[in-house]
């Protein structure tokens, strides 16, 4: 053991030589540990002879420290070694003292971090090679099963009635009330969360006419001849929460009436609450806050979990391309795609694909302002112009921090649904750091087939 001295003769930090050792073979393996702050991967080499033993040395300061193998895209420990369980899955441990009689005692319960100073956030980016390049974290089938089993009990375990705020607002509306007045009404009570009809046509058509309408279009787009309709999609105070999650994908629904009767025959059904997934996931968020390790991917970035729609790389041909449009696009345009790609919002973006804005199908309801859809013409108008009718002062080249709500590929999923479980915030735009490249979308949706297995 060498202490070392600097230039200047002056003793410089102690220094232990330490080997580290993977004997079970890989293609690619590398280390990583507290030692590197969990944000550089080091690489090792197979041991001359011996194909399936990698070795790497390394120099450590004396004291405790963690560490863990990078094995052909996957974390692995060794488990003949010692290892504690932690925030980050099972880690391996090593002690190194400066008295080389001492023999060190480690508490098997002492979870990683307590004990050491350990950069979270650096561990949850993207960890790069020590050449520069770039190693994507993958998650073990594992994992991803552990995960969705823990979720899983606790949505099962629990209730709508844990939904039920204090206090709050729900808009009901009349069936028979015209279309035109209910336009207006869910501009004026919830604000900008198309058709070119005359007024004539606003003043006529009543909600249920155009639930008929919807019905006899959906069954001629299915071929069915028969009525077949559509039944009344709800959920009682005691269902489970998993139940109404299932119930929200299947039906393709944003929310379900939390209904409740207090007669025998349920005559009088009592409107209680609108449950959402935004409310499941806040629920989720807060019961696994403090114990969050206890689901493994929460700790991974999304970039290493199937979850999300993403921008197809160069070469992908079986990846489902992500809509995107330029501010001068026509609002015609804007609504097909809307349809055609059977999503509920579409990023705006410069020529670079930076991103600008985003069009969402809440957005439509604007046009109810000052009516402005009874003198627009939808080939015409553009999206930014669309945008603009729901704001009293917008620049197009300067985002809207709460309707762009992003994040980063490197960013964890826990990290993720902490932002999604914010009131209004439906959806994350991925983009690339600095210059806020579109990447891809996570959705609320997005994660509840994840943890839902859909």
């Amino acid at each position: 053991m060498d202490s070392g001295r600097d230039a200047g003769g002056v003793a410089g930090p102690v220094l232990i030589p330490m080997r580290f050792v993977w004997p079970y073979g890989g293609r690619s393996v590398f280390l990583c540990g507290s030692f590197t702050r969990w944000s550089e991967l080091l690489p090792m080499s197979p041991v001359e002879g011996c194909p399936t033993v990698f070795q790497v040395i390394y120099n450590l300061p004396p004291g405790y420290h963690q560490y863990k193998f990078f094995v052909d895209g996957e974390w692995r420990h060794d488990e003949h070694q010692p290892y504690v369980p932690g925030e980050y899955g099972m880690v391996n441990t090593v002690f190194l003292a400066t008295d080389p009689n001492y023999i060190p005692v480690l508490n098997p319960d002492v979870a990683p971090g307590n004990s050491m100073d350990v950069d979270n956030e650096a561990f949850r980016r993207v960890v790069r090679l020590t050449d520069g390049s770039e190693v994507l974290p993958r998650i073990s089938d594992a994992d991803v099963q552990i995960s969705r089993q823990r979720i899983s009990a606790f949505l099962s375990s629990h209730t709508a009635y844990e939904l039920l705020p204090e206090s709050g607002k729900v808009v009901a509306l009349d069936v028979d009330l015209p279309v035109k007045q209910a336009f207006h009404i869910l501009h004026e009570q919830l604000g900008n969360h198309g058709s070119n009809l005359t007024e004539e046509e606003l003043e006529t058509h009543s909600i249920s006419a155009w639930k008929e309408g919807k019905s006899y279009l959906n069954r001629q787009n299915n071929g069915h001849g028969a009525v077949f309709p559509r039944r009344f999609i709800h959920s009682g105070p005691y269902d489970n929460l998993k139940d109404i999650a299932v119930k929200i994908l299947q039906k393709d629904v944003s929310t379900v009436p939390v209904i409740h009767s207090s007669s025998e025959h349920a005559s009088f059904p009592q409107l209680l609450h609108l449950a959402s997934l935004s409310g499941i996931l806040k629920c989720i968020c807060r019961y696994f806050r403090h114990c969050s390790s206890s689901l493994p991917a929460l700790q991974f970035p999304i970039c290493a979990i199937p979850v999300g729609t993403w921008v197809p790389k160069i070469g992908e041909s079986n990846r489902r391309p992500l809509a995107m449009l330029r501010p001068t696009a026509s609002l015609a345009s804007a609504l097909n795609l809307l349809v055609q790609a059977q999503v509920s919002s579409i990023p705006i973006v410069d020529d670079n694909d930076s991103l600008l804005d985003i069009y969402c199908r809440s957005d439509i309801t604007a046009l109810a302002k000052n009516r402005a859809y009874t003198h627009i013409n939808l080939d015409e108008m553009t999206v930014h112009q669309a945008l603009q009718l729901g704001q009293d002062a917008y620049s197009p080249y300067e985002l809207r921090s709460q309707r762009c709500q992003m994040c980063l590929r490197s960013d964890s999923l826990h990290k993720v649904m902490e932002r999604l479980a914010n009131p209004g915030v439906r959806r994350l735009v991925i983009v690339e750091a600095g210059s806020k490249r579109v990447e891809g979308i996570v959705s609320l949706s997005d994660i509840f087939k994840f943890f839902l297995g859909g």
